[in-house]
């Protein structure tokens, strides 16, 4: 295996890291070729998330976390912030079903006094990945394959069975909880863990959570089927009525919040996508109320020309070592640059509602004054805006030596798939086993007896179950 100019790869698996922990390295061209390469791969539609359905807003804030960040947007009770939400799936092309069994995009930008800060998760807390340089590798895994231009279960399942974390999310996304009864019943979160900086310069990590107010409801296997052919369009149809009607749908805002301390020595890794924080020993802090109140005028405009990226934050909050997060920050944009042109920022959709002050300039489709006849350098001494170093970002500490970790040594990618499988209902297990046999049927033999495996693994009921839904009770006794 080569880079795309014939370089040797020594290490397709892991991202080059200061220590084991992160963060990711610029330095590591691998990482970036492959996501750049990923991202112009399609034109014009986004990669993934194509297929979504969005809504404007408010955020009102119920609950004090002026201890935690100093961010304007949480300064008093009351207070609201306008925001542009947009739901997804994630796999499917622009006209694929809104019922299809797939993770499903949930971003919300707020408009805020400081710049825009765009909150970029998912229906689930966790993903499939933990590092960046499988990203491509899973995606291609769910996509149409070069042969056929057909999705193909073998092999998504192929990836799956060599990749043992993914079997938390695997897990969460064969349960009925893979096909959410439209966008308003279902929670949102930040799955990665991002800061929170107060004003006297403190640090905590944190993870949020959207959890709907209109409840938790999905769809059976049969009842998604059903209605990908008589309604593809059912989720966006639903939040679209819904709003004209005024029903307004709502979620109430939560956080996670992890002193900075504590994620040296906390058992579970903190910075790992793969693995979720136990509410017991960091409960949820509300922090607000989102409400969707007003459809959009003109979904290209305001919906499909819409660009959220993790990078956007404002004072207050900061990033994490996510080996994940790391590498969103560099993609998304890059992404958005590809699809929507290099001044994608500028579109009134993306634009802040407050003042900017920069010094890009020209590139495709430049629509605004282009900064007229002021400088387009710095420093300079004609009046041009300046930095100000209130606003540098706070230092954190990074150890070990810069290499390509193997992110699954030492890591249990089976305790928490298994624990979420312990807490279901006997119907929600069989129903969770019965969509993964479905699912798997008809794949190679050896494919599916090494995931269930992991099945076993994290559970010996949980394989034993799959195992017997297809027919394969002998594999039970040889793990």
């Amino acid at each position: 295996m080569t880079t795309s100019s014939g370089r040797p790869v020594g290490d397709n698996q892991n991202s080059i890291t200061a220590g084991p922990r992160g963060p990711v390295l610029m330095e590591d061209y691998l990482l970036f070729e492959k996501m750049a390469q990923f991202n112009r791969e399609r034109i014009p539609e986004r990669v993934v998330h194509a297929k979504g359905a969005g809504a404007h807003g408010a955020f009102t804030v119920t609950g004090d976390i002026t201890k935690y960040t100093s961010a304007k947007l949480f300064s008093e009770i009351g207070k609201t912030t306008n925001v542009l939400t947009r739901f997804s799936t994630v796999a499917g092309e622009k006209g694929s079903a809104d019922t299809a069994r797939d993770p499903r995009g949930f971003s919300v930008k707020f408009y805020t006094e400081e710049g825009n800060w765009d909150m970029t998760g998912n229906n689930t807390p966790i993903f499939f990945v933990r590092d960046p340089l499988k990203f491509s590798d899973f995606i291609h895994s769910q996509k149409r394959v070069p042969a056929t231009n057909l999705r193909s279960p073998t092999v998504m399942w192929d990836f799956w069975s060599l990749s043992p974390e993914s079997l938390h999310q695997v897990t969460t996304l064969f349960s009925d909880r893979g096909t959410p009864d439209g966008f308003r019943h279902m929670h949102g979160f930040s799955s990665h863990t991002f800061s929170l900086i107060n004003g006297a310069g403190e640090r905590f990590y944190c993870k949020w959570h959207f959890l709907t107010m209109q409840g938790i409801k999905n769809l059976t296997a049969e009842k998604a089927d059903e209605l990908a052919g008589s309604d593809p369009d059912y989720a966006t149809r639903d939040l679209h009525d819904a709003i004209e009607r005024g029903d307004y749908p709502k979620w109430r805002v939560c956080l996670q919040i992890m002193p900075e301390a504590e994620a040296e020595t906390y058992p579970i890794h903190p910075f790992d996508l793969t693995k979720v924080w136990p509410h017991k020993d960091y409960p949820l802090v509300e922090v607000g109320v989102m409400e969707l109140n007003r459809n959009p005028k003109n979904y290209f405009n305001e919906v499909e020309q819409a660009a959220f990226s993790p990078v956007n934050i404002v004072p207050g909050m900061g990033y994490s070592p996510d080996k994940m997060l790391q590498a969103r920050l560099i993609s998304y944009p890059d992404a958005h640059r590809y699809r929507l042109g290099a001044n994608f920022e500028t579109l009134p959709v993306n634009r802040p509602q407050c003042p900017v002050h920069t010094y890009n300039r020209d590139g495709f489709m430049r629509a605004d004054e282009n900064g007229g006849d002021t400088p387009n350098y710095e420093p300079n001494s004609l009046g041009g805006p300046v930095q100000d170093p209130r606003y540098r970002e706070m230092p954190y500490k990074v150890s070990g030596d810069v290499n390509r970790y193997d992110h699954r040594e030492g890591n249990d990618d089976y305790k928490q798939a298994g624990d979420l499988f312990r807490l279901m209902s006997a119907a929600d297990k069989q129903a969770l086993i019965g969509n993964l046999a479905g699912h798997m049927k008809g794949i190679p033999e050896r494919i599916a007896r090494l995931q269930i495996e992991h099945f076993t693994k994290a559970d010996p009921e949980y394989g034993r179950g799959v195992a017997e839904a297809l027919g394969l009770r002998e594999t039970v006794a040889s793990v």
